[in-house]
């Protein structure tokens, strides 16, 4: 299978809807959930949506019975249609559609190749030179920054290269059929169409697309710039769920702190020398006798001793 963006993503809890934009009307569209959904899925399986993008011609698609001997997959599919994401095992199948309700004379008859864990898109469209062919595309489901909604946009009408405009500012230049662009985006309600690349001319639109935080939200440009009213028109599909989780606060150690000295408790009797050693007054009140005991004995000794100079003086 030709994808238009290689890789092999992670499976994600998914969500559709569809619209249909045609005279620059944002119109909803119907949707067929499969018997056999994502939820479904065992381990290793592929996530497929389906997409009707040929005007006015609904569709019987056959998988892997070619002359449609059972009953089809998807009966009377009417374009402008999304289904519910498919649950496939890897493998290759033979896809095979019909115009409803008719068994000969296929509409498109491809083989395509689904490999395991990926999520992808497969939409029946008008290539460049207006034939139907069956279109694959990878879905980007890596997470969404917090706050943001993913864009993509795919040009699978058959038309000319085209830029694609929010608020009539170019956000995708220069897309031709099979190519794909996609941008992270703040949400909101914009105002979008579709102008011949390089010029003001519009061919699609303008409608009003709202995009979600956390959601992908994928337009198709279908249809044909040729037919006469023309075809073209948008067909929405979103993958909800792919919002990153946010980033913690980095978290800090604190310097521990050295607990402040506590003061001694002061005891009436006791006091503290310089060297921070509590001693009491009984056992300071004894040197202090003593000493002045001391000085007392010296003193006499002196007195005496200059009272004996003076009478041998005499």
């Amino acid at each position: 299978m030709n994808y238009e963006k290689d890789g092999v993503l992670r499976q994600r809890s998914l969500a559709r809807t569809s619209a249909f934009v045609l005279g620059g009307f944002l119109i909803a569209g119907s949707s067929i959930a499969f018997a056999a959904g994502a939820a479904n899925a065992a381990p290793g399986d592929a996530s497929v949506t389906v997409i009707h993008g040929i005007p006015d011609t609904p569709v019987d698609v056959y998988v892997n019975d070619p002359t449609a001997a059972s009953a089809p997959l998807l009966a009377d599919f009417q374009p402008g249609t999304v289904t519910d994401p498919l649950a496939l095992p890897a493998g290759t199948y033979d896809v095979t559609i019909f115009a409803a309700g008719t068994k000969t004379d296929p509409v498109i008859n491809q083989s395509e190749t689904v490999e395991a864990d990926q999520n992808i898109s497969l939409i029946a469209n008008l290539d460049a030179a207006g034939m139907p062919v069956l279109s694959a595309f990878l879905n980007d489901v890596s997470p969404i920054p917090v706050g943001q909604a993913r864009l993509v946009v795919r040009h699978t009408a058959e038309a000319p290269a085209v830029d694609v405009r929010a608020n009539e500012n170019v956000v995708f230049a220069d897309l031709t059929n099979g190519q794909q662009d996609s941008a992270e985006l703040a949400p909101g309600t914009v105002s979008a169409d579709v102008v011949l690349a390089g010029t003001s001319t519009v061919v699609i639109g303008p409608a009003p697309l709202t995009l979600t935080a956390g959601t992908e939200t994928i337009v198709y440009a279908i249809g044909s710039a040729t037919a006469d009213p023309t075809t073209l028109g948008l067909v929405v599909q979103t993958i909800s769920g792919l919002a990153a989780e946010p980033t913690p606060p980095p978290t800090t150690t604190p310097t521990p702190v050295p607990p402040a000295p506590v003061p001694p408790a002061s005891v009436p009797g006791v006091s503290v020398n310089a060297g921070g050693v509590a001693q009491s007054s009984a056992s300071v009140a004894p040197w202090l006798a003593g000493g002045f005991g001391l000085i007392g004995v010296i003193s006499a000794v002196f007195a005496i001793g200059l009272y004996r100079r003076q009478r041998e003086s005499a």
